[in-house]
C-alpha cells in the first residue's frame, strides 16, 4: 500500500518535470509510504513518477518503486496489492518471463509486457498504478474494479498530474483549488462525493473499473473495463436453477476463498472485529488460516457502555470463541473532540463518515500492525441493510399514486413548509409520492443526507443549479435501470453510492493517514461473481447466514441472530456542546425544524474547507 504520484508534460510548449513539484506531492502523502520514497523522471524530462512505499510484499530494496523492467521501457508506480501474483508469476515464468523480486509490483510490469492493458482482466486486488510505455509514449492508467484504491487527475495547458490524494495534488501549487459546484451539491446530497468529481473544479477522480490513456500528442481516452450492472445480470441468470445444497457448498467455498487470497503478505495480519457477522467471519477464517493468534481490534465508545449500541460484550464472546487477541480501546468524547482537528486536516475528500474508522485504525497503529482486515461489503452484497425490504415495499405501495401529480405536488408544498418550520415533521418524506416511482429515486429517500430542495436553504443558488445540472453527466455511470431484479439494483445502488463514494474511500485515506493497509475480503469482484447469483436467488440462506457458514468453529445463535446495530459514534454531543462545530446554527433552516444530526454533521464539515465555506448561506 502506497502513495503514487506523476507529472506528463507531453505539450511541445510545455515546461519540463519540474522534480521539485514531483518531490513536493509524493512528500505530501508520507503517512501512506513511510518505510520508502522514490522517484524518477525521463530522459528528456517529460515524464515523472513519484512513490511513497508502504512495506507489505517484498520487504527489500527490490521491491522499491518507481520499478522499471530491464531494458527501461516500462517503469511503473504501484498502490494496492495483487492478490494473485503468486499464480501470475508462475504463468508468465512459463512463457519464459524472468524475476529478480517476490514483488506484485514486478508482476504487473511483466504482465503489461505480455498482455497490454488488458492485463487487468487477470488481476485479482485492489490497486491504482501508472505505467510509463515508452515504446508506445503513452501513459497508462487503471484502478481496481470496485474502486478500493482512488487515483485522481488533472489535465490543464499541456500537463498531466495524478496522484493519490486530492490534497497532493493540491500540495504541488501547480493546480488551481477553486471549489467544484458538483462536489458541493454530491457532498450536501449523499455525505460524500459522487465520482468522477471531487471537491475541486479542476480535479478528478477515474471511475472505478476503469483505464485512462494519454499520449505524447495529449490525446486521452478513458473506457471501462468491468461493469457491476453486468456482473449482476449474468451471475443471478446463471445461479437460477442451481440447487441449494450445491450453492451453500460454492458459497462457502468461495467466502472462505476469498479471506485466503486476502491474507497474502510477509507482516503480520490482524482485523478489526464488531459484533456483526461481517467482521467476525473475516476474523475467524483469518485465524484459521495462521498459526499464531489474530489481533482482532474492538473500538467501544464510553458513551454506549451498557446500551444496546455497545459492541464490546457480543465482540468480546466472539473472540473467545475465535481464539484470537483481543485488544478493546475506549474512545471518550472529550479525547474525539481534541482528535478532531487532526481528523478533519488528514481528511481529503469531505465525508460525514470515518471517526470510527479513524480511531481503530489508530488503535491498530498503536499494535504494531501494518495490514488489517475489514469485514466492509458484507451488507452490500448479501441483503444486509433494511433497504433491501423497504426500498422495494415502498415502491410498490406508492404505484396508486402515480398517475397524481397534482396531489404529489400539494403533498409537497405543505409538508416541506411544515417540516421547514417545526419539529414534527421529517424533510426527507416531503417528495415522498413522487420519488417513490422506482427503485433508484426510492434509494436516495432512503440513503440520501439531504434532499434536494433542502439544499437552496444551504448554498448559493447560483452553485446549486450548477451543481445539479452537472450532476447528470454521471447519471448512466450511476443507473441501475438495467438490472433485471430489485435486489440486484439495490446490491448495484448500495456499491456504486455508499460503499463506494464513502466507506471505500474514507477507508483507504483514514488507513493511510495511520500508515495501515486494510483490506476488505468481501470488496472481491471474484467473490461479488460467485455469491451475487446465488444470494439474489434466495439460494444461501437469509441476508448473511452464508458468513458463519463458512466458519470451521460456529458462533452462538445469539449471536448470529443478533439485530444489526451498524458502526455508530454519538455525534449529537459535539454538535450541540462544541464551540467548534457550532456553525450549523448560524443557519435558519438548520436550527429550525427536525433536522437530524448528520446533515447539521455535513454542514459543519463544509465550513471546515475554506474554498467552500464562502458559499454556505
Amino acid at each position: 500500500m502506497c502513495g503514487i504520484n506523476g507529472i506528463f508534460a507531453y505539450g511541445n510548449q510545455s515546461p519540463p518535470v519540474d522534480q521539485i513539484e514531483l518531490e513536493r506531492t509524493r512528500d505530501s502523502m508520507v503517512s501512506r509510504g513511510p518505510d520508502g520514497f522514490g522517484s524518477w523522471i525521463s530522459t528528456d524530462q517529460r515524464v515523472g513518477l513519484g512513490h511513497r512505499r508502504l512495506a507489505i510484499i517484498e520487504l527489500t530494496e527490490l521491491g522499491a518503486q518507481p520499478m522499471h523492467t530491464v531494458d527501461g521501457q516500462l517503469t511503473i508506480t504501484f498502490n494496492g496489492e495483487i492478490y494473485n501474483h503468486q499464480e501470475l508469476r508462475k504463468t508468465l515464468e512459463s512463457k519464459g518471463a524472468i524475476f529478480k523480486s517476490h514483488s506484485d509490483t514486478e508482476v504487473l510490469l511483466q504482465l503489461y509486457r505480455y498482455h497490454g492493458i488488458e492485463m487487468v482482466n487477470h488481476l485479482r486486488g485492489m490497486f491504482a498504478f501508472a505505467i510509463w510505455d515508452n515504446q508506445n509514449k503513452k501513459l497508462v492508467i487503471a484502478r481496481d474494479p470496485y474502486g478500493i484504491k482512488p487515483i485522481y487527475y488533472t489535465h490543464h495547458n499541456g500537463i498531466f498530474r495524478f496522484a493519490s490524494q486530492t490534497k497532493s495534488l493540491i500540495a504541488s501549487n501547480a493546480v488551481d483549488s477553486t471549489i467544484n459546484p458538483a462536489g458541493i451539491v454530491s457532498f450536501l446530497l449523499w455525505g460524500s462525493i459522487s465520482e468522477s468529481f471531487t471537491i475541486y473544479e479542476n480535479i478528478s477522480l477515474l471511475n472505478a473499473g476503469h483505464i485512462l490513456e494519454i499520449d505524447d500528442s495529449g490525446k486521452q481516452t478513458i473506457r471501462q473495463y468491468w461493469n457491476i450492472n453486468t456482473i449482476i445480470n449474468t451471475a443471478i441468470e446463471n445461479s437460477r436453477n442451481a440447487s441449494i445444497g450445491e450453492s451453500l457448498s460454492a458459497g462457502v467455498m468461495s467466502v472462505r476463498d476469498s479471506v485466503k487470497a486476502h491474507m497474502v503478505a510477509d507482516v503480520p495480519i490482524g482485523s478489526f472485529l464488531s459484533a456483526g457477522l461481517d467482521s467476525a467471519t473475516i476474523t475467524g477464517l483469518a485465524q484459521e488460516l495462521v498459526s499464531e493468534p489474530v489481533t482482532a481490534i474492538t473500538l467501544a465508545f464510553e458513551e454506549f457502555i451498557g446500551r444496546s449500541l455497545d459492541e464490546v460484550p457480543v465482540a468480546t464472546e466472539i473472540a473467545r470463541i475465535l481464539g484470537v487477541r483481543h485488544n478493546i480501546v475506549t474512545a471518550h468524547m472529550d479525547e474525539v473532540e481534541n482528535e478532531l482537528s487532526t481528523f478533519l486536516n488528514a481528511m481529503d475528500q469531505p465525508s460525514i463518515d470515518g471517526i470510527n474508522t479513524w480511531f481503530v485504525s489508530k488503535a491498530a497503529k498503536k499494535a504494531g500492525l501494518k495490514v488489517v482486515l475489514s469485514g466492509l461489503g458484507g451488507d452490500e452484497m448479501l441483503g444486509g441493510y433494511d433497504t433491501f425490504e423497504t426500498i422495494p415495499e415502498i415502491v410498490k405501495h406508492s404505484a396508486p399514486y402515480n398517475s397524481t401529480p397534482l396531489l404529489n405536488n400539494l403533498f409537497f408544498n405543505i409538508h416541506s413548509f411544515v417540516a421547514a418550520n417545526f419539529s414534527y415533521l421529517n424533510p426527507n418524506h416531503s417528495d415522498i409520492l413522487n420519488m417513490t416511482r422506482n427503485i433508484a429515486s426510492a434509494y436516495q429517500l432512503k440513503k440520501g443526507l439531504f434532499m434536494p430542495w433542502e439544499i437552496k436553504h444551504l448554498i448559493d443558488n447560483d452553485m446549486m443549479r450548477e451543481g445539479i445540472n452537472r450532476l447528470s453527466e454521471i447519471a448512466e455511470f450511476e443507473s441501475v435501470s438495467n438490472i433485471d431484479s430489485d435486489f440486484g439494483k439495490i446490491v448495484a445502488l448500495e456499491s456504486k453510492k455508499y460503499m463506494r463514494n464513502q466507506l471505500l474511500r474514507d477507508t483507504d485515506w483514514i488507513g493511510m493517514a495511520h500508515s495501515l493497509e486494510i483490506r476488505v475480503p468481501l470488496v472481491d469482484h471474484v467473490l461479488l461473481n460467485s455469491l451475487i447469483g446465488l444470494a439474489a436467488n434466495q439460494k444461501i440462506g437469509v441476508k448473511k447466514e452464508i458468513l458463519p457458514r463458512s466458519l470451521s468453529t460456529k458462533l452462538d445463535d445469539y449471536i448470529i441472530k443478533r439485530p444489526k446495530t451498524g458502526f455508530t459514534i454519538p455525534i449529537w454531543r459535539w454538535l450541540n456542546n462544541s464551540n467548534n462545530f457550532s456553525s450549523w446554527k448560524k443557519n435558519r433552516y438548520l436550527r429550525h425544524g427536525n433536522i437530524i444530526p448528520n446533515k447539521r454533521w455535513a454542514y459543519c464539515i463544509l465550513d471546515q474547507c475554506p474554498q467552500a465555506s464562502k458559499y454556505l448561506k
